[in-house]
Formats: structure tokens, C-alpha cells, sequence
């Protein structure tokens, strides 16, 4: 009799294409871009494959060695990474998920890039780092004409090359964003990296930066002090004439996850930049970055809910215990669709935000400001959501789910990145209030967004007056951010998945969500709820 014999496991098998997830073609043809759905389609199906997988795992396995010195003793300062995040790289870069948008000419750049993220997301998240800042640096490099028309047609080139030469010379460029500093974190006014103007117009900066991810970027939109304050500055890691600029990579972090993508110390020892955009305005300048890769911390949770919730239901539907399949047992049936119907709501609102932004770089004001605040929102909640959602997607796999095959403690330790990156959820929180302070009418442009769904649920229509309601006791508005903040996004979700969703899931979400009585864990929907469509919806079915 056989002492091994496997009964009972929920096998999982390639073929599922995550372009088959329902809000990510509801979201093309609300724009009008389903014209463009092969795209999509194509970078689902390349990121289905085991061999799309399989990088992502080796990538994270294998992480990035820092390489002070040649053999010699030379400073060389490069990072050596495993062939497989090379792949990935190439991979990313051909569809068009770094800088491609800006110069795509096709209906819908933005938000088509932001499809095609959420597809080919799955396959590993580390390397999308680089990928997410080499999109979100070019309207910050727009500060400095000259340099934009320099290098953003390779910002955009879909090809990758990974060889450190000037800028000038090769195919394609990656860029990185150099801010933050150990005494400031956040508070980039703080910071007490120096730049000192020179008589040909190019500055000389010096001081350390606590965290630069990606420093194998072939330039970074640094911050340093002139005498008129934080400035922004072009600083490329090889100079025009072929030498290597002076920073020098200090250390790897050594961090909880993203491992298959590099973050660093590093030191700029009197190294050569070119300022973008006026002195003193450096945190304007690099905001406008700021606020794209803000927009992929938020996609990047959607994709983080959605593989959970999928790895949960197919486990789910494959598993049998106590003389039933798990997802019919009532219990689990609450969990699933609940963590569905999160999922749900943050790719809506990331694509959403993406199709925002189509708007806005056309020139539309109020997609302009309504974008402002609602980037702020979306990122601090949706990104809070993550963790929570995680872990619990987890849990629905038992002590399968806890092992490191199974993929799911990668996406429990990647979830807090995303919170913490590009601003923690306080500071997310507080620049929504901010955004309101400077620009009121972005609020306004908030409330009729909102409203757009009145009078099609109550408990929305409720929420929102309750909502308006907070905004009376302006003393103490910060110490209250947080809630406010969360209340804003949860509306925001509600009146799109009323307006745009399906109506099992929308009904669902304002009943739980936005009802009395939601609690503070998942699985406690309350009764006559749709579960079956919303489970439904999530579980992957593979040949799709």
C-alpha cells in the first residue's frame, strides 16, 4: 500500500490569463479602449506561463550583489543581477510599461498601461520598481526642455539595456529617484545634500540619500539644497564623456521583501547634475513624479488582492473538508467574497485613476484636480488594505498557504512596501488635506464625482452626507485624517462600483463597507448577499 499517495490538493495549473479578470475589460470599454484588448490580452498571457513564474522566483531567490570594486581595486559601484530579472526586464520594456505611454499615440495610453501592468504584475513585483519610476519621470524631466527632448524618446523605447555607458549612446534609459535621507525620511526639507552652482551651468551636489531603489538606473531626479532651497536635479550615472560620475553605492538594503529589486545607500561625492526645473522648487518639480509611481503603488495592491483572492478561491473550489468543498461551506463562501469584493473595488479605482489620467495629460482641469486628491486617497487606503487582505488570503489556504511554494508569503511581505513607498499612510493621508488647503476645488470636484451615483443606493448616498459631515471642525482636521481619508476613499469605490460595477458586487460593497455594522475583519458580510457572482467572478477558470 502506498505510504505517499496525494489526494486532496488544490493543483494549480498555467492557462488562466489574468486579462480574463471582469474589471479589467469593463474598464477598457468604459474608455473606449477595447480596441486595444490584444495588448492587454498578450501581456495576461505571457505572465500566465510557468516560465513567467518561474523568473519572478528566481529573481526574488536570487537577489542583487553589490560590486564595490573591479578585481584591481577599482570603484566600479554596479549591481549584479540574476539573468532571470533581465528577462523580466526585457519582458516589461517591450510591452510598453515603463515610459512607452507619453509618446503613445493610440486612444487610452495610460490607461492600456495600466491594464497591462496588472496583468503582467503577477509575475514578479520587484522589478516594476524600476519600471514604475522610468514611467513617472518623465512629466517631472518636462521641467527642463532640453533634457526632455534629449532622452524622453528613450525613457520610451521598448527595448532594454541593462550596459552602464552615457545616456546618449544607448537604446533605452531607466531612471531612479533619489529623495529621501536618514535625519529627514519623508520630510525632504529636511535634507542636507548640498548643490553648488558651477560657471558651465552644472551644479556639484555632495551628501547621502538614505534610500534609492533601483541604482542601476542610468540617472536620477535628485534632491539637494542651493541657497534658494530644494532643488530637483538631472544627476546621470555616466557623464557625457564616458567617465563614471562620483556616487558611490554604499550598501544594498537589506529589506522584508522586493528583493529581487535592489534599494540602496548612496553618496554623492561632488558628482555632476543639471537642474530641473527653478531653484527652490525641487519638491514641486519631483511631486509630479511623486504622484505617478503613487498611482502603481495602487495598482500594485490591486494585483497583490486579486492573485490572493484568485489563489484562495481555486483552493477553495479544490479542497474538500468535513464532507464538502470549501467554497461551499458558508463560512469560507463570506471570507472569499469578501476578499473579492476588496479586490474589486481597488483595481476599479486604480484603473479608474488611470483612465483619470488620460484626461488630465489631455489638458481637462477638472481631471486635473480631481486626480490631485483622489491619488492621495486611493493610495493611502487602498495600500492600507493590502496587508490585512493578504494575510487572510493566506489563511484560506491553511498551512499550504504559509510555505514558500505556494507564492503567497511573497505577497504578504511585498504588501507593506507599498504603503510605506512613495509616502507612509500618514503622510498620504495628510497631503490629501493639503491638496484641499491649496486647491479647494479639488474637494468640490471630489463631492460631484461622488454624487455622480446619488440617488441609485441609499447607504452611498448616506455615507456621502456623513462624509460632508466631517468637514466642519477644521481644528482638528489632521489628528482626524486618517478617518476622514479612509471615509473619502470608500465613497470613492462605492459610487464607481454603483455607477460602473457589477451590481453583486456594488450592492455588496455599500452593504458591508459603507453600512452600520462593518466590522474589522474580513468574513462578516452581512446576510443576502451575492456571494455566488462575486466568487464567481474572482475564481480563476483556466483556458480563459
Amino acid at each position: 500500500m502506498p505510504t505517499h499517495e496525494v489526494l486532496n490538493q488544490a493543483v494549480q495549473t498555467t492557462g488562466y490569463n489574468p486579462a480574463s479578470y471582469p474589471p479589467i475589460a469593463e474598464a477598457l470599454e468604459r474608455a473606449g479602449a477595447l480596441g486595444r484588448w490584444a495588448e492587454v490580452e498578450h501581456a495576461g498571457a505571457l505572465a500566465s506561463t510557468e516560465h513567467a513564474l518561474d523568473l519572478g522566483d528566481l529573481a526574488e531567490a536570487h537577489p542583487p550583489v553589490l560590486k564595490t570594486h573591479d578585481r584591481y581595486g577599482f570603484r566600479i559601484d554596479e549591481v549584479a543581477y540574476d539573468p532571470a530579472y533581465h528577462e523580466l526586464m526585457t519582458h516589461a520594456t517591450s510591452l510598453g510599461l515603463h515610459g512607452a505611454p507619453w509618446v503613445d499615440t493610440a486612444p487610452s495610453p495610460h490607461l492600456v498601461r495600466a491594464a497591462k501592468m496588472i496583468t503582467w504584475g503577477q509575475a514578479d513585483a520587484g522589478h516594476q520598481c524600476p519600471i514604475s519610476m522610468t514611467y513617472a519621470v518623465v512629466p517631472a524631466l518636462r521641467h527642463n526642455p532640453e533634457l526632455s527632448a534629449r532622452y524622453e524618446h528613450l525613457l520610451a523605447a521598448r527595448s532594454y539595456d541593462p550596459v552602464l555607458a552615457p545616456p546618449d549612446t544607448k537604446k533605452s534609459l531607466l531612471a531612479g529617484m533619489s529623495m529621501t535621507e536618514k535625519q529627514g525620511g519623508s520630510d525632504v526639507r529636511a535634507n542636507t545634500t548640498r548643490a553648488v552652482l558651477q560657471p558651465d551651468g552644472s551644479y556639484r551636489i555632495t551628501g547621502h540619500k538614505w534610500f534609492t531603489s533601483a541604482p542601476m538606473s542610468d540617472f536620477f531626479l535628485t534632491l539637494a539644497q542651493t541657497d534658494a532651497g530644494v532643488t530637483c536635479f538631472f544627476v546621470p550615472r555616466v557623464l557625457p564623456d564616458g567617465t563614471r560620475n562620483a556616487i558611490a553605492l554604499q550598501r544594498l538594503k537589506d529589506k522584508l521583501g522586493n528583493h529581487s529589486n535592489a534599494s540602496s545607500e548612496i553618496e554623492y561625492d561632488n558628482a555632476t547634475g543639471w537642474r530641473v526645473g527653478e531653484e527652490g522648487r525641487g519638491v514641486p518639480t519631483i511631486i509630479e513624479m511623486v504622484n505617478m509611481t503613487r498611482l502603481d503603488c495602487t495598482l500594485g495592491t490591486s494585483v497583490l488582492m486579486r492573485v490572493g483572492v484568485q489563489q484562495a478561491t481555486f483552493h477553495a473550489a479544490h479542497r474538500q473538508a468535513f464532507g464538502a468543498f470549501l467554497i461551499d461551506q458558508p463560512a469560507m463562501r463570506n471570507v472569499l467574497a469578501d476578499l473579492a469584493i476588496e479586490a474589486e473595488a481597488a483595481t476599479t479605482v486604480g484603473l479608474w485613476l488611470a483612465d483619470l489620467t488620460d484626461q488630465a495629460t489631455a489638458g481637462d482641469e477638472r481631471a486635473i484636480a480631481l486626480r490631485r486628491i483622489s491619488l492621495a486617497v486611493a493610495k493611502y487606503y487602498v495600500c492600507k488594505r493590502g496587508p490585512v487582505h493578504a494575510g487572510e488570503a493566506l489563511e484560506c489556504l491553511g498551512g499550504n498557504g504559509y510555505v514558500e511554494e505556494s507564492r503567497m508569503p511573497r505577497i504578504y511581505r511585498e504588501a507593506p512596501l507599498l504603503s510605506v513607498w512613495e509616502g507612509s499612510g500618514n503622510v498620504a493621508a495628510l497631503d490629501t488635506l493639503r491638496a484641499m488647503a491649496k486647491q479647494p476645488e479639488t474637494l468640490e470636484v471630489f463631492f460631484d464625482e461622488v454624487r455622480a451615483a446619488a440617488g441609485a443606493d441609499k447607504r452611498l448616498d448616506q455615507a456621502i452626507s456623513g462624509l460632508q459631515a466631517q468637514f466642519t471642525d477644521f481644528d482638528t482636521m489632521q489628528y482626524r485624517a486618517r478617518g476622514i481619508v479612509g471615509a473619502m476613499a470608500k465613497v470613492l469605490q462605492g459610487s464607481l462600483l454603483v455607477r460602473y460595477g457589477h451590481s453583486a458586487v456594488a450592492d455588496a460593497f455599500t452593504a458591508s463597507r459603507l453600512g452600520e455594522n462593518w466590522g474589522d475583519v474580513f468574513g462578516i458580510l452581512p446576510t443576502g448577499i451575492d456571494t455566488g457572482t462575486i466568487i464567481d467572478r474572482a475564481n480563476p477558470k483556466v483556458g480563459s
